[in-house]
């Protein structure tokens, strides 16, 4: 940790006999902290307290800690990029949750096979950056021993890594954003992708900040374009509920594992729930009455990240609520149609040994493959060709959109929608606020109708 101070005093040079042989010392004070370098000869002490004055009338301050100019301590204290970011990676682990670890993972792999002094004459950026991302800053493995390809590609990049220092140069920020905007195969990268490895390096260059590594933002000084971070809905993607309810229908009747997921894909579209969520949802955490409305009350969520990175070692990892701390809860009302579905689900499979409603057929939770495959199955059977080749409920995520979007436009307070989705009020109309399928035409309908009542006036 540096101590900047312009409390500097420099002393003439000071000629000494030490062992038979001729020194001087250059005597300077950094606040409290008494200095002194020993030379061999006047000529050289000269040179070194000159150097010492002119920082001193730039008005450069002085580390009071090593007692040198700061521009010296900086460059003495310049680590590695990759060494960084593997202390960056080191310090973020614990408190991140398996998917959030594959994301920072990707983003510090992606951006150390980037800012290397040595661009040629090693491996491939494609090896490099698999190497990087499944060894290189997955923390888990680190006390293993890697294969001989990827230690070797690990190598490369500790030898040829970019000083931190670099990053001070805006020339070398704005190569690592273009390449952050590409694929590997030179192709434009989705909007997703560059805003997930442009935060993941922004929390990097702040955790540099923090360790006085850098003495600036380096983003700051590249014009890029900051669009918004939130990914928004597009209406071409939103069934709307005479859509949602015919694939929900066919789901259930296509297949015997359908039939086990039409209550799975029920919980998304009528109780906006993420899929991570109905992963994990129990039958303790659902209240089921024989009539009227009933309650999901959601604490527990399982995105599927694989063994590597979660520290159960499990592929699903279990975690508290997105955004939520421990033990939180998300009650959400839910109508007497999933009440219904929840409740013949629960007569026909019962629940897995630890409570959980929806499982695979040997009690493991859910496979995105297994929900996904039947998800495109039941799309091609209802939608049309054109709908079906269209964005149109083409992940079974957009049932939560879907469903928020229902909410909203059915005239429910956006505060109780956002609290219902677990979203903030602002990422909630930044995000979700759009029509549902078909939804214009109601809107032309409804504007042609006001305008009508003006005829004549």
């Amino acid at each position: 940790m540096f101590k900047p101070t312009f409390k500097v005093r420099i002393w003439a040079v000071r000629q000494r006999k030490d062992r038979g042989q001729k020194s001087a010392e250059v005597l300077w004070k950094v606040g409290e902290n008494r200095c002194q370098e020993t030379y061999a000869n006047k000529t050289l002490a000269d040179g070194r307290r000159s150097d010492l004055l002119s920082v001193v009338n730039r008005g450069e301050p002085f580390d009071e800690v090593s007692g040198l100019p700061m521009s010296e301590a900086r460059k003495l204290a310049d680590v590695s990029w990759y060494v960084h970011a593997r202390e960056f990676a080191a310090m973020k682990w614990p408190r991140s949750s398996a998917t959030a670890r594959t994301k920072l993972a990707k983003g510090l792999a992606s951006a150390s096979a980037e800012l290397l002094a040595k661009q040629t004459g090693g491996p491939s950026k494609r090896e490099l950056s698999r190497a990087l991302y499944v060894w290189g800053f997955n923390v888990s493995r680190w006390g293993q021993e890697p294969p001989e390809d990827v230690t070797r590609c690990l190598d490369w990049v500790a030898q040829h890594s970019l000083p931190m220092s670099a990053l001070q140069d805006a020339g070398v920020v704005r190569g690592l954003l273009t390449a952050f905007s590409l694929k590997l195969d030179g192709k434009k990268a989705a909007k997703d992708t560059f805003e997930g490895k442009r935060a993941v390096f922004r929390n990097a260059v702040g955790y540099a900040l923090e360790k006085n590594r850098l003495t600036e933002n380096p983003l700051e000084r590249v014009q890029w374009d900051h669009s918004s971070n939130a990914r928004q809905v597009e209406p071409a993607c939103v069934v709307n509920p005479k859509q949602a309810r015919a694939l929900l229908r066919q789901v259930y009747g296509q297949s015997r594992r359908g039939r086990h997921l039409a209550a799975f894909f029920g919980c998304m579209y009528f109780a906006g729930a993420r899929t991570s969520e109905v992963v994990r949802l129990r039958l303790v955490d659902c209240v089921l009455p024989k009539r009227g409305w009933g309650v999901l009350n959601l604490q527990k969520s399982g995105s599927r990240a694989g063994r590597a990175w979660t520290d159960s070692g499990q592929a699903h990892d279990d975690r508290q609520l997105k955004a939520r701390d421990e033990g939180v809860i998300r009650p959400v009302p839910i109508p007497p149609e999933l009440v219904a579905m929840l409740r013949w689900h629960v007569y026909r499979y019962g629940a897995a040994a630890d409570g959980r409603l929806f499982r695979s057929a040997i009690g493991r939770p859910v496979q995105d493959s297994a929900y996904g495959d039947e998800w495109r199955a039941a799309r091609k059977a209802v939608l049309t060709p054109a709908q079906v080749e269209s964005p149109l409920g083409k992940r079974p995520y957009d049932l939560r959109h879907a469903c928020v979007s229902f909410w909203l436009n059915s005239g429910v307070d956006p505060t109780e929608v956002a609290r219902r989705a677990g979203q903030t009020v602002a990422v909630l109309l930044r995000v979700y606020a759009k029509c549902l399928d078909g939804g214009t035409e109601q809107a032309n309908e409804r504007i042609a109708a006001g305008l009508g009542r003006w005829e004549g006036v």
